[in-house]
């Protein structure tokens, strides 16, 4: 096992070499996890346990109502023109943009395939035909370690959409590690679908939500936009579960050479909170890769005392079942023998067996022959047929006394005890090398 660890180690090096600190981080917890051959799953799956890779990503949905500014954060954050902006909301679907080679449009089929955890979205008709991909080769701020999933434009009205919106960003809410909500002061930020779902989204993931009004450099002057601020806030709040103390909506728009507005611009607030909830999921991955390993070799612990334990009474149960054995075979035997050699005379006996032969015989069927002597004749045949019936029971007793539960073969305690120790040793160490490696980039050497 070590040695496959190894060859695919240096293989996997030139690869990593490219890679920023986290990116390694996070790509290599989730080979462990995902190697074909030695990974967490696959081991974890031979003990009846149940695991997850970890994401080499975060996800942040992105949600509002339309030309709500999601598309030009998208654009802003990668520096990258990858997403339309101001599209027309009937032609709006969800749209994946991440890292990848080489600039590439990819179609919902193809999504799903690049993100296998999404595959439950096919359920909801229609809208795997309104879902793409845009990969960017770009490298600015944490991109290669972020997915953003931009979301079709909210509306009121009788506006339909081609599959059932609120169910898909849900669903997608459920897996998002944030969730952007983005409030236009000139749009439609107070429509009711927006509220509903920010509602809805809010009472499960109120700590992964963050709530901005973007555009904010559009709202007029400052006291225009305090009353549009201080609208949006008095909507929230009215709704359960949103009517929360120091509720805070930071003010963003996308920054110009040109533009003028004293508007307080924290858009790098986003940023921050992109990049702290990175470094939150590297050590959730880490803390987890740890709990998994141990989780993993108790389980290997307790199947391999329960094995001793099996073995153990699988010999007592044998050593059981052969005397009660012995003992239901001579019962028979020792009767047959006193009867036989009741029946031959002296002088046969001493032919047959020697005279010493003869003399031992005698000696140990005297308890015999004292018991049915003590017998009247006529309840010999009744006697003969209890003691018969009495050694059947106890041949049965044996049989089933003598029964033995499962063990391991030696080739499967020996896979066992290889994988505890390869989790034990390999993994937990490599654990512990990229805690140190995540470390070193805000902690003094001297300090680890």
């Amino acid at each position: 096992m070590s040695g496959k660890v190894r060859a695919r180690t240096a293989a996997n090096t030139a690869d990593s070499a490219t890679l920023t600190v986290n990116e390694r981080i996070l790509k290599e917890c989730h080979t462990l996890y995902a190697d074909p051959d030695n990974g967490l799953i696959r081991i974890a799956e031979n003990l009846d346990l149940s695991l997850l890779a970890p994401r080499k990503k975060i996800s942040v949905l992105l949600i509002g109502n339309h030309s709500a500014g999601k598309s030009s954060f998208i654009n802003w954050y990668i520096e990258e023109h990858v997403q339309r902006t101001g599209v027309a909301i009937e032609t709006q679907g969800f749209t994946f943009v991440t890292s990848g080679r080489k600039r590439e449009t990819l179609t919902g089929n193809a999504t799903l395939h690049l993100y296998p955890h999404f595959e439950p979205l096919r359920q909801i008709k229609g809208v795997t035909d309104y879902m793409s991909t845009e990969l960017s080769t770009s490298k600015q701020k944490k991109f290669s370690l972020v997915t953003f999933v931009d979301s079709p434009g909210l509306v009121d009205g009788d506006m339909k959409y081609p599959f059932d919106v609120n169910d898909a960003i849900g669903w997608l809410g459920d897996l998002a590690d944030l969730i952007f909500v983005f409030f236009d002061p000139i749009g439609q930020a107070l429509c009711k679908r927006t509220l509903n779902l920010v509602e809805t989204l809010n009472e499960k993931h109120a700590e992964r939500m963050r709530f901005y009004l973007s555009k904010a450099d559009e709202a007029g002057h400052e006291s225009d936009r305090q009353r549009v601020m201080m609208q949006i806030v008095q909507e929230l709040c009215k709704r359960p579960g949103l009517n929360r103390t120091g509720f805070d909506m930071p003010t963003i728009y996308i920054p110009s050479p040109t533009s003028k507005s004293r508007c307080v611009n924290q858009i790098e607030e986003v940023c921050k909170d992109i990049e702290k909830t990175i470094n939150q999921t590297i050590q959730n991955t880490l803390n987890a890769l740890e709990k998994d390993c141990e989780k993993i070799a108790e389980i290997i612990d307790r199947k391999l005392q329960q094995d001793s334990e099996n073995s153990s009474y699988n010999l007592k149960a044998k050593c059981r079942g052969f005397f009660l054995g012995i003992l239901g075979v001579l019962m028979p035997l020792l009767l047959f023998i006193y009867f036989l050699s009741s029946a031959a005379s002296k002088k046969v006996l001493i032919d047959v067996l020697g005279k010493n032969g003869q003399e031992t015989l005698h000696l140990y069927m005297a308890p015999v022959r004292g018991f049915f002597s003590a017998v009247p004749q006529d309840y010999h045949p009744q006697v003969l047929g209890v003691f018969v019936v009495f050694s059947l029971l106890l041949l049965i007793i044996a049989k089933f006394s003598s029964r033995r539960v499962p063990t391991l073969s030696r080739k499967q305690k020996r896979s066992f005890i290889e994988q505890r120790d390869y989790v034990q040793s390999h993994v937990k160490s490599r654990k512990q090398s990229l805690y140190g490696d995540y470390l070193k980039q805000s902690v003094a050497d001297h300090d680890l």
